[in-house]
């Protein structure tokens, strides 16, 4: 297998928004409302990737998995965020989170995904994160499975989520990844 991981630069945020959307849009049907996933846009994500790398969060790190030279994965990761559920627990403040991990449909079951957790998880150990969390779509099996083979395990921590109205519920996984000492 030929990948590359390296960190992603301004010129990837074309190329992530593609991985990203087209990504819910394989990864999601069924699970999120079908006139969501088909109004998503590959313009306005990298219009969005363009904001967020300029006014971009030095603590937030994102992957890019490539083939040939070509991106067909990204990950990011960072800081565990406080906004979400229990935000004031003092044990989350130097834990990290795995903010989005996505490989292009077309390179499903390639070992991108695998290449691109094992590069998180080897840097998120290096940052000094004990532990590293992640929430996943409740009824999303095969990235539960994926995540589940990475040493993650549900956390029994859940969120109410809704997309157009809808519930599409997440829940918690985590993996301790750093010397607890």
């Amino acid at each position: 297998m030929d990948v590359h991981i390296r960190e992603m630069t301004e010129a990837d945020c074309d190329a992530v928004a593609e991985i990203r959307v087209r990504g819910w849009q394989a990864a999601y049907r069924g699970l999120i409302p079908q006139a969501h996933l088909d109004a998503m846009s590959v313009e306005e994500d990298a219009a969005r990737r363009r904001e967020l790398w300029a006014d971009r969060n030095s603590t937030v790190t994102n992957l890019i998995a490539e083939r040939n030279g070509t991106p067909v994965g990204w990950a990011a990761y960072g800081p565990y965020r406080t906004d979400g559920p229990y935000p004031n627990d003092p044990r989350r403040t130097a834990d990290g989170e795995l903010y989005a991990i996505y490989v292009h449909p077309g390179e499903y079951g390639g070992g991108i995904g695998q290449a691109l957790m094992a590069e998180t998880l080897t840097r998120a150990t290096a940052a000094g994160y004990p532990t590293l969390y992640l929430w996943v779509l409740t009824g999303n099996a095969r990235a539960r499975r994926f995540y589940e083979h990475a040493g993650f395990h549900a956390d029994g921590v859940e969120e109410p989520f809704e997309v157009d109205g809808e519930p599409v519920p997440e829940m918690r996984y985590a993996q301790v990844v750093g010397d607890l000492r």
